[in-house]
C-alpha cells in the first residue's frame, strides 16, 4: 500500500509541475504602443500649426510615425490572436499531463514492472546471500537441464568443475565419468576425473585414482596434472625417490612464469624435509623389473616396516598419517582402523598432534 501512495505522489508532482506554467498568464501591452504613436502624430499636426516646424519636415515625421504606427497595430492584432487561442492549447496540454502522462506511465508499470512481488527479507538481499543463491540457482537449472537431456556432454563438463569447487564431490566424479563417456577420452579428461577421485579420498591417491593418472600419461605422456599426482601417488606410497624424481623433472621442464610451478616447489620441499624412510635407487630400479604383485609385495613390506617403527615409537604424527594413508591405497580398512586407534593411544598425551590424527580419520571415513 505504501508503494502504490508513493506513485502516487510522484504522479502528482509531475503533473502539478506540467499545469504550473500553463495556468500563468502574461499581461499584453501591444495596445499602448498604438496610443503613442497616435499621440505624436497629434503633436506633430500641432506643432505644425503652431509655425515650430517647416511643412515639409512635419510631413517626413508625419510618414515615419505612421509606419511605426501601422507595424504596432499589426503586431497588436496577432498578439490579440495568440491570446484567444491559447486557453485552448493550455487545455490540451493540460488534458496530456492530466490523463495520458499517468495511463501511459502505469501501463508501462503494470508491462514491464513486478508490482506484485513480495519484499525480500533483508538477509536474503545481502552480497554474500545473493552470491550463494545465485550458484545454487545456476546449478540446480543445470542439473534440472541434464535430467531432461542427460546426453549432453557439454553440460556435465560445465557442471562438474563446478561440483568439486562446493565440495560434491562424489557428484563431481560422476559428472566427470559423464563427460568421458559423451564426450570421448583426453589426457585432460582422465586426470580431472583422477583429482576428482583424490578429493573425495581426502588427499589420498587411491587406486582408482591412480589408474586415472596412469590413463592420461598413456594418451600423453608429458600431461603435467597427470605427473604430479603420480609423484604424489609414488610419495603415499613411501617411494620418496621415485616422486622427488618426478617432480625435479617437472621443475626442469617448467617454463618461468608456470602458474602450477609454487605447488611442486613446496611438495619437492616438503619431501626432503620429510624424516619418511623410503627406497633407495637400488630399490627403485628392482622395482622397476617386478611383476605387479611384486611391487604390491614390496609395498606392503614398507608398509610394515613404518608400522613397525611407530609400534616403537608412537610419537611421529607424519608417520601416523602416512601409514593411515597407506592402508587405504591398498585396501586394508581394517588394518587402517586398528592404526588408527593405536595413534590416538599413542598421541593421547599431545592435543595439537591428536587433533592432525583425528581430522586424519575423519577425513578417510574411519571415524
Amino acid at each position: 500500500m505504501a508503494l502504490w501512495l508513493m506513485f502516487v505522489l510522484m504522479t502528482a508532482a509531475a503533473i502539478l509541475a506540467v499545469l504550473w506554467p500553463l495556468s500563468r498568464r502574461t499581461p499584453v501591452h501591444r495596445g499602448n504602443d498604438v496610443a503613442v504613436y497616435r499621440d505624436q502624430l497629434d503633436e506633430i499636426e500641432r506643432d505644425r500649426a503652431a509655425g515650430l516646424i517647416a511643412d515639409k519636415e512635419a510631413e517626413a515625421a508625419r510618414v515615419e510615425v505612421s509606419r511605426r504606427l501601422l507595424a504596432a497595430a499589426e503586431a497588436a492584432e496577432a498578439t490579440l490572436e495568440t491570446v484567444v487561442d491559447s486557453p485552448w492549447r493550455r487545455r490540451a496540454a493540460a488534458v496530456v499531463g492530466l490523463v495520458l502522462v499517468p495511463l501511459i506511465a502505469a501501463s508501462l508499470y503494470l508491462k514491464l514492472g513486478s508490482p506484485y512481488l513480495p519484499g525480500e527479507p533483508l538477509a536474503l538481499r545481502a552480497p554474500g546471500s545473493q552470491d550463494n543463491r545465485s550458484i545454487a540457482g545456476l546449478i540446480s537449472q543445470v542439473e534440472s537441464h541434464l535430467d531432461r537431456n542427460p546426453n549432453d556432454g557439454r553440460g556435465w563438463e560445465v557442471l562438474a568443475p563446478v561440483y568439486l569447487r562446493i565440495g560434491r564431490f562424489d557428484d563431481a566424479i560422476k559428472a566427470r565419468k559423464k563427460a568421458i563417456d559423451l564426450n570421448g577420452e583426453t589426457a585432460d579428461r582422465r586426470a580431472d576425473l583422477g583429482e576428482a577421485i583424490v578429493a573425495a579420498a581426502n588427499g589420498v591417491v587411491t587406486a582408482d585414482a591412480k589408474t586415472a593418472f596412469e590413463r592420461a600419461l598413456v594418451l600423453d605422456a608429458q600431461h603435467l596434472k597427470s605427473r604430479f599426482f603420480i609423484g604424489l601417488a609414488a610419495q603415499q606410497d613411501g617411494q620418496r625417490d621415485k616422486a622427488g624424481e618426478i617432480w625435479r623433472g617437472m621443475l626442469n621442464e617448467a617454463p618461468p612464469d608456470a602458474p602450477w610451478l609454487q605447488t611442486v616447489q613446496r611438495a619437492l620441499a616438503e619431501l626432503q624435509t620429510s624424516g619418511q624412510p623410503g627406497p633407495n635407487a637400488q630399490d627403485v630400479a628392482a622395482a622397476s623389473q617386478m611383476t605387479e604383485a611384486q611391487r604390491g609385495d614390496m609395498v606392503r613390506g614398507m608398509v610394515a616396516n613404518l608400522a613397525a617403527r611407530l609400534a616403537q615409537d608412537g610419537s611421529d604424527v607424519d608417520g601416523w598419517l602416512r601409514l593411515l594413508r597407506a592402508y587405504m591405497v591398498l585396501g586394508e580398512r581394517e588394518k587402517a582402523q586398528a592404526a588408527a586407534v593405536d595413534a590416538r593411544r599413542a598421541l593421547a598425551n599431545d592435543p595439537d598432534k591428536l587433533k592432525r590424527v583425528d581430522e586424519a580419520i575423519k577425513g578417510l571415513g574411519l571415524s
